[in-house]
Parts: C-alpha cells; sequence; structure tokens
C-alpha cells in the first residue's frame, strides 16, 4: 500500500477502510495481492449488481473491442448506443407501460442529477427544488445543493433554491405534510418549487425505508401542483430492490428518473436521465458533456438486458432478499441485550443498524479481517450496508453472513 499512501491525495477513503491492493475479481469473490480472498458485500456502492467480469458480458465486450468497434463519440449515432436505447425500449420500459425519453449526461450518477435538475428547471420555468434531510444525490455543486444533513461535506455549495423536509419515519415529523402547508403558503407560481427529488430508499443516508404509502402520497401533491417528481433510482435501480425500477411496487410513474452505477452491467461508467415526453425541454446542446457516448458500456448494458426478458431474475433476488433478511434479523436479536439493533431495506439492499457509537465501523473492519468487504452508511456512519452482487450464490450469501455474525460477535458487546 506504501505507493498509495506516498502518492496518492489524502482524500482516498476505500483504500483506508479496505487495506488490500486487490488484483482479480469473478463473481462475488475479489482477490489479493496478499492471496487473501474477500467476498463482496459492497458491489462497487452497487455498481456490480451482476458481480464481476460477468462471462456473457466479458465476451461482447472483448469481441467489440477486437472489431474496432467505436469507443468514444461524444452524442453520435452509433450501433452500439442505437442497440442500447431499442433494447432498453423493448426490454425495460414498454413491458411496464413506461413512455420516457432518454436523455444521456455525462457518465455518472451526479451527472444525471445534474442534467434532471436542469430539466426540471427549464421545464417549469421556476427552480426551487424540494429534498429530503439525510439525501444523498452526488459531489457535484448542484447534486450537493440537494443532498442533506452530515452527508453534506464542508466543502458543498450553499443550498440555494432546496427546500429540505423530513424523511419517511422521522419521529413525529410528516414531510409530505409539511410540503402541503409550503405549498398553501405560496402566494405565486413561481414560489411552487420546479421539482420535488427523493430516493425510495436513502442507502448512503442508512438504509432508510420510505413506505409505499408515503410514496404515493408524495407523488400525489406533486402532481396536484405541477411539481415533477424526480426519483433518485441510482444505486437502488437495476433489480436492486427486486423490480428493475425501486418504485415500481409503490405504484408511482415519476416525472423524470436517475439512472447510473449498474446500468452498465459490468462497472463501466453510464449513466441515463428518463425523461416525460412533455418535460423534454432542453434544447439541442443545452446539456452536454464530453464522455456521454461510452460506447463500450452501451456493449456490456445490452448484454445485462438478458436478465430481465422474464421474472426469473426479478424473483431469485427477491428470495435472496428476505434470506438476506432472516439472517440480520437473526443478528439483530442476538446482541439485543448489549446494542440497539435494527434491521432495514428492501431486496438485495439491506443494513443493520449499531447505533452505539463507531460499533459499525469497528464490524467492518473485523469483518475485512475475516475475509468480507462491507461499508456503512448513515449520518454517523452507524449502519452496516449489505450490498452484495444480485447473482451471489446461496452459499456464498451464507458465507458472507457467517462471516458477518462472527465478527459482531467478536465486535459488539
Amino acid at each position: 500500500m506504501q505507493a498509495f499512501a506516498d502518492h496518492e491525495s489524502g482524500v482516498r477513503y476505500y483504500s483506508r477502510k479496505f487495506p488490500e491492493v486487490f488484483v482479480t475479481a469473478e463473481g462475488s469473490r475479489i482477490a489479493g495481492r496478499s492471496g487473501r480472498q474477500y467476498i463482496d458485500f459492497f458491489s462497487g456502492a452497487g455498481t456490480l449488481n451482476y458481480g464481476h467480469n460477468d462471462p456473457g458480458m466479458k465476451a461482447r465486450l472483448v469481441a467489440y473491442v477486437e472489431s474496432n468497434g467505436i469507443t468514444h463519440s461524444l452524442d453520435f449515432a452509433t450501433e452500439a448506443k442505437e442497440a442500447f436505447i431499442l433494447g432498453f425500449q423493448e426490454t425495460i420500459l414498454r413491458p411496464r407501460g413506461l413512455a420516457y425519453r432518454m436523455l444521456f449526461p455525462a457518465p455518472t450518477g451526479t451527472n444525471a442529477v445534474e442534467a434532471a435538475l436542469k430539466t426540471a428547471r427549464k421545464a417549469t420555468g421556476r427552480s426551487k427544488v424540494v429534498s429530503f434531510a439525510h439525501a444523498f444525490h452526488g459531489m457535484t455543486a448542484g447534486s450537493m445543493a440537494v443532498s442533506g444533513g452530515p452527508l453534506r461535506p464542508a466543502t458543498a455549495v450553499p443550498v440555494g433554491d432546496t427546500f429540505f423536509l423530513p424523511y419517511d419515519g422521522t419521529p413525529s415529523c410528516d414531510g409530505p405534510a409539511w410540503l402541503e402547508a409550503l405549498l398553501a403558503e405560496a402566494k405565486s407560481d413561481a414560489q411552487v418549487p420546479a421539482a420535488c427529488i427523493v430516493e425510495t430508499i436513502q442507502a448512503e443516508g442508512g438504509v432508510v425505508t420510505a413506505g409505499f404509502p408515503w410514496l404515493k402520497r408524495l407523488a400525489d401533491i406533486c402532481k396536484r401542483h405541477g411539481i415533477l417528481l424526480i426519483v433518485d433510482d441510482i444505486q437502488t435501480g437495476c433489480g436492486r430492490t427486486g423490480s428493475f425500477f425501486s418504485f415500481e411496487p409503490a405504484g408511482i410513474r415519476p416525472d423524470i428518473v436517475c439512472l447510473s452505477k449498474s446500468l452498465s452491467g459490468m462497472g463501466l461508467p453510464l449513466s441515463l436521465v428518463l425523461v416525460r415526453k412533455d418535460c423534454d425541454r432542453l434544447s439541442p446542446g443545452e446539456h452536454n458533456g464530453t464522455f456521454r457516448g461510452n460506447n463500450l458500456a452501451f456493449i456490456t448494458a445490452v448484454e445485462a438486458f438478458r436478465f430481465w426478458r422474464d421474472d426469473r431474475f426479478e424473483r431469485e433476488v427477491e428470495r435472496k432478499g428476505l434470506r438476506l433478511h432472516e439472517r440480520l434479523v437473526r443478528m439483530a436479536e442476538a446482541h439485543a441485550g448489549s446494542a440497539e439493533t435494527t434491521v432495514r431495506g428492501r431486496g438485495m439492499l439491506r443494513g443493520i443498524a449499531l447505533t452505539s457509537g463507531d460499533l459499525a465501523g469497528r464490524v467492518s473492519s473485523a469483518a475485512f479481517e475475516r475475509g468480507l468487504v462491507i461499508e456503512t452508511a448513515g449520518p454517523r456512519g452507524e449502519v452496516l450496508k449489505c450490498l452484495p452482487p444480485l447473482v451471489i450464490s446461496d452459499s456464498d450469501l451464507d458465507a458472507g453472513l457467517d462471516i458477518l455474525a462472527a465478527a459482531m460477535a467478536a465486535t459488539v458487546p
């Protein structure tokens, strides 16, 4: 690790928490230069839903590169992009009865959020945005301005036109009711927000999960008042909660949807903003970026559509998610007498909150020493966040949970 300590910026983070030089990875396992193997319950912060180096994606990618396929294209039309657009429409949108225009920003999640906010403001002619306490939407200026609470770094720009409301489950605080009251006091159309941006599960915020009735109520308020509803599905989408979009079970239809992370299927940078047709008001070139045409990512993303041609994959995620939940509940119960523990989440995004001191961080370190990569989340890093690949085998899932249980037994008083 000396080269990284000597020459990399002090801003580095994960290499400090997980001190290993990683060299290869396959499925749900990563190998380090030390010769150790680790089970991955992190998945690149949700970027590797389909595991490391999926054989089908890898084969398509290698064949495309060897054929001298276009790699960089700005927003030129290419065969790779055409295949992605048509495949996404046929496999993802049409079966769900969804009709969106597809906006390709620069290739990361925060770029998708920036483009979504710009689109909403242009479509409505208004500037204010509603967000929620402990939300996290990215690390660029506009995205940080709609990220709330302790997750906003000291370098964040002022929040400006953002109103922060309490998220679902906040004791004695009704966010939608507060929004209704805010709108009732608006004296002109200009005071009505352009958009409301929400995560169905606040992953970085501590795996805090919004209930479906709460999401429906929020969507209804937005619709009645002409506020565009933006769902940030960057970490929670692409099957992480079971359905392709995390908002599907709630029965809502956002005006704008942000996707990234696992969209490419293989960890290659790719982001996408889905925009209701009548909201697609940006003029040609009004939002651009040098790397918004990542054709290598289009190639692997098209291969990833194979997981969504029927409901078998979705049912498997639901089954494994329940298995994960049950094991976490047992761990929480085992330590209920010595620490306050709760289990949260949906699908294969689950968390176990350890609200006493820095317990979660110490459990994460103890788990890594035993061969499991698992990250923490929440305003104080108090939640162990489980993000295993959706394709993880039952044996690796159980082995990882065994390690986590052992780490908790060794760490939690």
